[in-house]
Parts: structure tokens; sequence; C-alpha cells
């Protein structure tokens, strides 16, 4: 027993340095002012501005702000269900997101799946650099827990979707609405509301205009839920997944100009956020 219980001390120590030093560095920065203000600029819009002057390539960032009431509900809720389904039940930090993406990552034994809520996606975005280690990660959680103190759930919502990257150079949802399909964030289709939250995970790699399956396959899950939860009707459901109605063929049914049709089937799923779809390659 006692063999184990100087290792055992020295991990406790060292996680508490780790602790008290990411929390140090972590309160030089201004969370309040967030409640009022937007960052023109952000650390992640700084971190990309060097990596393209080291490749010498031109910067030129598209990162307009709208109010959160000018940003579409679908693409409001298609991203919640994409990237932080309990984000209005939890204090910053997701445990059981995280426990869940500790197990599948162990059983993997690689990183498939991050498990940070939008919070702590908006705390690196605003402020930490592209580090990968341990205290930047507590530093991470610790703000994270700050903005949520600081500001209300919906603030922070507004914040992450006016600041997150949806490609090169594209910050925002506005941004990335009028880049991709020339309409205001507020006039976004269902199609196109659940791409841009399908394209989340990686937004330089993957294209809104031309969706490889495996974002077509994230698009059809997200639109699933969409509609099983009342977001999306019928219809809505079936522009979201690239379906292509039925033209009308039964001028005789009389609650409608087409014939009733069935619905494509929706993707296998599960309520399981250990057994999520959306976090599988």
């Amino acid at each position: 027993m006692r063999r184990f219980l100087l290792p055992a001390l020295l991990l406790l120590a060292v996680a508490v340095a780790c602790t008290v030093w990411a929390a140090w560095e972590v309160a030089r920065f201004d969370v309040a002012s967030l409640a009022r203000l937007t960052p023109a600029r952000t650390a992640l819009m700084r971190q990309r501005e060097s990596e393209a002057r080291d490749a010498g390539k031109p910067w030129d960032p598209d990162a307009r702000i709208v109010p959160y009431d000018r940003i579409s509900p679908l693409l409001r809720r298609a991203v919640l269900i994409a990237e932080d389904d309990a984000f209005y039940s939890h204090d910053g930090l997701d445990w059981n997101e995280i426990r869940h993406a500790a197990r599948t990552n162990l059983e993997k034994g690689r990183v498939i799946r991050g498990g940070s809520t939008i919070t702590q996606q908006l705390a690196k975005n605003l402020f930490l650099d592209g580090r990968r280690s341990l205290t930047r990660k507590l530093e991470e959680a610790l703000l994270a827990v700050r903005l949520e103190r600081a500001l209300t759930k919906r603030r922070i919502f507004e914040l992450y979707l006016n600041r997150i990257e949806w490609g090169d150079g594209i910050f925002g949802a506005e941004s990335a609405a009028q880049r991709y399909f020339g309409v205001p964030a507020a006039e976004l289709s269902p199609r196109q509301a659940v791409l841009l939250a399908a394209v989340i995970i990686n937004p330089r790699r993957y294209s809104v205009l031309s969706p490889p399956p495996r974002i077509e396959r994230r698009v059809r899950i997200i639109a699933s839920r969409m509609h099983g939860r009342g977001f999306l009707s019928d219809e809505q459901y079936r522009a979201a997944i690239g379906a292509v109605p039925e033209a009308p063929s039964h001028w005789w049914w009389p609650w409608s100009h087409a014939a009733p049709e069935s619905l494509p089937p929706a993707p296998a799923d599960s309520t399981s956020p250990a057994e999520s779809l959306l976090d599988q390659p």
C-alpha cells in the first residue's frame, strides 16, 4: 500500500499545481465585458492570421456580427443538436459527455470524440491558442465556468454563433450564410442550416457546398432529430436531407396538391450520448 502512496501524492501535487497555474493564467482575461461587446478579433483569428502569414498567403477574414434574433432558429437548433444537446442544462462542463468521450477514446485507442461544450469551444476560440496540453484544457474548463457565471446562456450562444469558424477566413453565422449561400443568416433554408451545423466538426476540411458522405450522414442525423422534436415539418425534413419531393400526380387528393408521400427513412440513431452517431467517423 505504501509503495503506491508516494506516486499518488506526486500525481495529486502535479494536478494541483497545473490547476493553480491554469487559474492564474485565465484570471487575466476580461470575461465581464462580453456581456456588452462582441470581440472583433479572437485568439483563433489571430492564430489563423499567423498561419496565413507563415504560408505567404493573404489574410482577409469575413467576420460579420449580427444580433441573436437575426440568426435563423433552424440554424440555432441544428447547432445545439450537433454540438451540445445539453447546453441549457449544464454549467459549462458536461460531465456525462466528458465521461462518455473518455471511455470512447480509450476503447478506440485514439481521440475521436472531444466532449467539449459550446461554452468550452467559445472559451477556446476567444482566448486560447492551439496548444494541446493538460494545462490548456484546464484553462478552457475554468474559462467556461467563468463565462457561465458572467453571461446568460443566450449571450454565450450568441457569441458562439458570431465567432465560430465556418471555413478559411469565415467566422460567424452571417458571414457563412452570405459567403456560401448568398442569403442573410436569418433566411437560411432547412438544408442550408443543417449543412452549416454538420460541418462544424472541421469546417476547413469539409465543404458545405460539396458535402462528402460523412457530412451527409451527419445532416440526416441532425435533421432526423430536429424532425422528431417538432423543429422541422415533414416537408422541411425532406428538404434538409436533400430528398426530392414527388411531383404532384394525384389531382384528387383532397388535402394537398400532391399525393401523400412517405418520408425517407431516418438513419439509425441512439439516445445514448455514448453511442452518438454524430461523433463517429
